[in-house]
């Protein structure tokens, strides 16, 4: 079994050594171990840096791209190269590189697809109360939205497993962490938590310039991965409430007509009558709405299959045919950069 241990860069030559110092050499249940930086437009002596202290993997990106496409495009190197298992950490040392060893048994011991490591920001005494009540109130909604119990939704420290990556499809530009939750809890990818304890802050965020920015892009992550499965959720519960709120003065006119007493509330007729058709309207777009889910799932069972083919042949032109034993001979013959 083969993991893959993807660190997103931008400027971290000061902190990287800190991050590649606790790396595990070995893991039970992991064969092959492989460092990958992604760098992400970085201007300094990063990638120098990561090549002198022994990792070979590198994905370059001439500008900065932001997080969730480094993600992304880490994935996707990962892949070809036949990782099995996927773990993302960060290149400032947040996360315990040591901890990674006890993040992937989960998907080891098959009882988990997707594990996030639990800061228990509670704890953290660099976020101050504001923050830890944010992060607290962004999982609550995120679990919601995606039918989980992951604690800290927010964790960056998170392994993967290739099946897992291969139903994940990443369509927002500010960070996967949210989406990715969504999407399992909606495609009913098993995911788990596990608790790990942060190191010292090293500097300060680069995703954002304050919490406010922070909870500002976040909730639009989790508000366009929420109507990728849910829409016709939110047009059902709109067609409801427009056709009750609707109800009650089309049923007070129609009261007063029986009873001959019509004139001056033709205004109750009218206000019903608007109402009873945004409903039907809202019916209309759940209808449409739930003819575009089914369509998109087929579409997403379509590249899910069309993703493993691709990374297969690509993984054994890379590395060599799978011996009979399924390890890999040979060296990898593609190009690491």
């Amino acid at each position: 079994m083969r993991l893959f241990i993807q660190i997103p860069c931008l400027n971290e030559e000061k902190t990287l050594p800190l991050v590649l110092k606790e790396m595990p050499t070995s893991i039970p249940g992991i064969d092959d171990i492989e460092l990958l930086i992604i760098d992400d437009g970085c201007s300094d002596r990063t990638v120098e840096v990561a090549r002198s202290l022994g990792v070979r993997h590198v994905v370059h990106h001439a500008k900065p791209m932001g997080l969730a496409r480094a993600f992304r495009d880490g994935v996707d190197y990962a892949l070809k190269h036949g990782a099995d298992i996927v773990v993302n950490t960060d290149g400032d040392n947040q996360y315990p590189s040591a901890s990674i060893a006890d993040l992937v048994q989960p998907i080891v011991r098959h009882e988990a697809e997707i594990v996030v490591g639990d800061r228990q920001t509670a704890k953290i005494k660099e976020f101050s109360a504001f923050k830890k009540l944010m992060q607290h109130f962004g999982s609550w909604v995120v679990n919601k939205a995606a039918g989980t119990h992951i604690p800290d939704a927010a964790s960056g420290f998170r392994a993967y497993s290739k099946k897992s990556l291969l139903q994940l499809n990443i369509v927002t530009e500010f960070s996967y962490c949210m989406e990715t939750i969504i999407q399992a809890g909606n495609k009913r990818i098993a995911i788990t938590s596990i608790p790990i304890t942060t190191n010292p802050k090293t500097r300060e965020s680069r995703l954002f310039s304050n919490i406010f920015e922070h909870m500002a892009k976040s909730g639009g992550a989790i508000i366009r991965s929420f109507l990728m499965f849910k829409s016709n959720v939110i047009f059902k519960w709109a067609a409801i409430v427009f056709g009750v709120l609707g109800l009650i003065p089309f049923v007070r006119y129609l009261v007063f007509f029986f009873s001959g007493d019509s004139a001056g509330h033709v205004q109750s007729m009218l206000a019903g009558v608007a109402l009873i058709l945004l409903a039907a309207f809202c019916i209309a777009l759940q209808i449409i709405s739930e003819v575009q889910r089914i369509q998109r799932k087929l579409v997403e069972d379509q590249l899910e299959r069309t993703k493993e083919l691709e990374y297969s042949l690509q993984a054994r032109t890379i590395w060599g045919q799978q011996d009979e034993y399924g390890g890999y001979d040979g060296e990898p013959t593609g190009d690491l950069k």
